[in-house]
């Protein structure tokens, strides 16, 4: 693709790319967003450096650009609601997005993407690792894709949050396990470990036995991109069409940020 405001630099032929050439703490114009989406849309997740000028609200104002911002299953800043907190020191017993997962799948209407920024970083670790689902799900057999297509599987949001808040009361919803981007109309895996409990349509053992199967195909590295962050980086990633793990390698050391959600308004 051709881009008139910023610079892309593709990681891997089949996801994330490094984006230059613009100050997300500022306010963006049209060409610059219809950029930003196109680089989006090429790449799933899209990494920024020396952003040093963002914070919770210049953040949330970024986040709008794309969207209605979707509040989180757990708490927001008080005074800016729709921004998370992240943060891990040497008191965390958990970590959010420990797991491979796609955020808030549990939702009813998952979110569209999500905006992670990151101000401190420890001295070495803290890497998040992004897949692709259009190449996790091209990669199946034939036979397989047959197979999966119709199954739906439940997501539950006391998996992956109730570690946090055992006694919260989280979302659960049913998804299809195959879905189709409703930009690309690219077909990808919709289970994960973070928040998929059982395919519907399966018994107990059966469901236990594909799921497993698709956990350790999306886990080949052959879908990756790692992505190591520097103090003041942000990453912009497409949740209908990849899944990510934050590597908590740096106990005790510190990780804190700020994210944003946003709504997914042409459907999942």
């Amino acid at each position: 693709m051709q881009y008139e405001t910023i610079s892309v630099a593709p990681l891997t032929p089949r996801i994330g790319a490094i984006v230059s050439g613009i100050n997300l703490g500022e306010a963006l114009n049209d060409v610059q967003l219809e950029d930003l989406n196109k680089a989006l849309t090429e790449h799933l997740v899209i990494f920024f450096r020396d952003q040093d000028q963002l914070d919770p609200a210049s953040l949330k104002r970024l986040g709008s650009y794309f969207g209605e911002l979707q509040r989180h299953a757990l708490k927001g800043l008080s005074e800016h609601p729709e921004v998370r907190k992240l943060h891990a020191d040497e008191n965390s017993k958990h970590v959010s997005g420990e797991e491979w997962h796609t955020d808030m799948s549990c939702a009813e209407k998952p979110p569209m993407g999500s905006i992670l920024y990151l101000h401190t970083l420890p001295t070495l670790g803290g890497d998040t690792i992004f897949a692709s689902m259009y190449a996790a799900y091209e990669q199946l057999s034939e036979k397989m894709k047959v197979y999966l297509e119709g199954l739906t599987a439940t997501h539950d949001g006391m998996l992956a949050f109730g570690r946090f808040d055992p006694n919260g009361k989280y979302p659960k919803s049913v998804h299809p396990l195959i879905t189709e981007h409703p930009v690309t109309s690219r077909k990808v895996i919709y289970v994960n470990r973070g928040f998929t409990s059982h395919i519907n349509e399966l018994s107990k053992d059966e469901s236990q036995f594909v799921l497993e199967y698709l956990y350790q195909h999306i886990e080949n590295q052959y879908f990756h991109v790692r992505f190591r962050w520097e103090p003041h980086s942000v990453a912009f990633w497409d949740n209908r069409c990849s899944q990510h793990l934050a590597v908590w390698d740096y106990f005790p050391q510190v990780r804190s940020g700020y994210r944003v959600q946003i709504e997914n308004s042409l459907g999942q």
